[in-house]
């Protein structure tokens, strides 16, 4: 079953967050690979998309906001897009777009970044949003700022929350084709101490005291062996890590509280998108062919609307193939 356990190092302004998806990763490996037109992941891709997937949970169970998380790379090599998106309730998809071969020991710039165009977004796209408005996106280079290719995800992500969010962040992430999982250790505002002791210091030994707080933490953390977080159980990784430090832990999010696979794809949203195509678009495909067929990168479903379709969506009975009418 996948799950979150979130926990704070009590009196420490630092918090972690662990999370290890195994049958709604499996699920999307197995809708991937059932899908007759694109075949199964390739061993490294499989891999990028499941550290990646691992992280859009983590960061979407971290934050406090009522819409969609949308983490995605895109560059110029075989894997032109790789995409994640998790919901407010914790449900997810992801999809990766392959245009050309991915190596058997493919990395990060390879598969990605061959002419360091490469970019990592994340885009938090409110429910509320209203008309006009845009969802808030951060874009940054699959590169360090010595220019230096970054071969680890985990790096992507560390580096893009120093540069946008100023929050130092420690980041362990695997996958396999059983398992994504994801450690997230995070150190918190200066204002987050006087939440968990009761009083917010500004004295200079002090916050000397929570930087090295934060950086014994993060060497821990690091620690993590990619075949320790793919097989060991959370209390088992918790105790292994941090059996000095005092954990304050919350209930885990699991079942129907927690991250599970769930697509958002629908006849009506693929109607929407036929009809930003515009009609004379619309009715030049079906000269073509006899109806106009929409299949969902994420969950595999297939969608079809012929000309009767296609007519309801415009509003046109006039065009209806002759001996034919529109059903409402």
């Amino acid at each position: 079953m996948s799950e979150i356990h979130k926990f704070l190092f009590q009196g420490l302004p630092v918090r972690g967050v662990l999370v290890r998806l195994t049958d709604a990763w499996r699920e999307i490996l197995q809708r991937r690979a059932a899908n007759t037109v694109h075949g199964a992941y390739p061993p490294p891709l499989q891999n990028l998309l499941g550290e990646m997937t691992a992280a859009a949970v983590l960061m979407q169970s971290n934050i406090k906001f009522d819409g969609s998380l949308v983490l995605q790379i895109f560059g110029d090599g075989p894997v032109k897009l790789a995409v994640v998106e998790v919901q407010p309730d914790l449900g997810l998809r992801a999809t990766a777009t392959v245009n050309g071969t991915v190596a058997a020991d493919a990395s990060l710039s390879q598969m990605v970044d061959v002419g360091s165009g490469g970019r990592c977004a994340i885009t938090l796209d409110p429910k509320t949003r209203q008309p006009g408005q845009q969802p808030y996106q951060g874009v940054v280079p699959l590169h360090g700022d010595a220019q230096e290719p970054l071969e680890k995800f985990s790096d992507v992500l560390q580096h893009y929350m120093l540069k946008s969010e100023q929050l130092d962040t420690t980041l362990v992430l695997a996958a396999d084709d059983q398992v994504a999982a994801g450690l997230l250790i995070q150190r918190l505002p200066i204002q987050g101490v006087g939440n968990l002791q009761g009083t917010a210091s500004t004295n200079p030994d002090e916050t000397a005291d929570q930087d090295e707080d934060y950086r014994r933490i993060a060497i821990l953390a690091s620690s993590l062996k990619r075949e320790e977080l793919l097989t060991l159980d959370v209390d088992t990784i918790l105790r292994r890590l941090f059996w000095e430090e005092p954990l304050l832990r919350f209930e885990p999010l699991q079942g129907e509280t927690g991250p599970r696979f769930s697509c958002s794809c629908s006849r009506e949203r693929v109607s929407k998108m036929i009809a930003g195509l515009g009609a004379e678009e619309a009715n030049s495909i079906l000269q073509e062919r006899p109806d106009i067929e929409v299949g969902c990168d994420f969950c595999g479903a297939q969608y079809r609307f012929d000309a009767v379709d296609v007519a309801q969506i415009f509003h046109q009975p006039g065009q209806l193939p002759p001996g034919t009418t529109a059903v409402h």
